[in-house]
This record gives structure tokens, sequence and C-alpha cells, in this order.
């Protein structure tokens, strides 16, 4: 899983405009974007689950993804490759983190969370976040925000299949946060 060099993780740089503008929720212009807000429960404890498993990728293999990244924890600069499908058909999506927020000691509204970008070799071009909100009432909430693009004539091809799994795969993440949220290992 972790311990492997970068370029052995996944090479080269990110490769779209607008590197960390889902920190900001303003997508590039010409890329479709996604924003899913998901009620999670309430309390400073369901938050502070929520972001430790953020922050260590558990959203990514509660999903059923096959994670390998060179960094147990999320860092900046950190590469990832999820994969997903099974041999000769897996999809490699390999990406490097642009931004991290950490939750802060003390109450009051606050969010965690990180971005990553797309590196060559991902089927789209884009950034998607993955931030845990506490509000002033105390209500928690997990925000997905996403912006991309095919990366060739053949993800192209495949549009309507390509959106549908990122629809199911934002659906995983979800359902990994609430595991979270609930306690569950």
């Amino acid at each position: 899983m972790s311990g492997n060099p970068a370029g052995r993780i996944a090479r080269g740089a990110l490769n779209y405009p607008g590197i960390g503008s889902t920190e900001h929720g303003q997508a590039p212009p010409g890329y479709p974007s996604l924003v899913s807000r998901t009620y999670l429960g309430d309390g400073p404890e369901t938050y502070r689950r929520v972001a430790q498993g953020i922050l260590a990728w558990e959203l990514q293999k509660r999903s059923g993804l096959r994670v390998r990244t060179t960094s147990d924890a999320v860092v900046p600069g950190a590469r990832v490759v999820s994969g997903f499908g099974v041999r000769p058909f897996r999809i490699n999506a390999p990406c490097e983190v642009v931004w991290v927020r950490r939750p802060v000691p003390g109450g009051g509204p606050q969010s965690a969370g990180f971005g990553y970008g797309t590196l060559p070799g991902h089927p789209e071009r884009g950034e998607e976040a993955f931030e845990v909100e506490i509000d002033a009432a105390g209500l928690v909430f997990l925000t997905i925000t996403a912006f991309s693009r095919h990366s060739n004539w053949f993800y192209a091809a495949g549009g309507l299949l390509a959106r549908s799994a990122q629809r199911r795969i934002t659906s995983r993440y979800i359902e990994g946060a609430r595991q979270l949220a609930a306690g569950e290992s």
C-alpha cells in the first residue's frame, strides 16, 4: 500500500487547469462540475471520526477501490493510484494531493479534508475534493466537489458510462463516510 517511491506509484505532472480550485469551489471554464453534500450526523466526535478517516484514505478504501499511495496519511504532494475493475479490464486512476485542511483544536464551525488532481494515465482530467464540515449547530456534513473532462477520445466515447461510474463511486464514498460517522470499523 504505502512506502513505494512516488515515481513507482505515478509519473508525470498534474494535467489540467485550475489546480487547487476545489478548495474554493470554482471549476475552470469548460470543466463540468459535481457537488454532493450529505448530512452525516451531529457533534464533534462524529466530525473527528470522519475527518480522521478522510485524511487516512478511508473513503477510497471503503468505496471498494484498490488504493496504493506514497503516504499512509493525506499530505500535500502525496500520490495515490486508485484502481477498479478486474484484470485485464482494471482502470487505474493516478492522482496527487493538491491541498489539505486539517481539523483544528477546539469547537466551533470548521472543516477538514483534501483535494487531489489527476495525473497522466487517469481516465479524466480534473480534480476531486472530500471535505467534512461541522457547523455552528453541531451538524456534520460531507461535501464532495469535482470537476473533470475525459482525458482522451476513448474515454469520451464512453461518456455516459464514465458519468455513471462517477455517480456510483460518489455514492460509495458517501457510504464510507456514513460508516465512519457511525464509528464502524
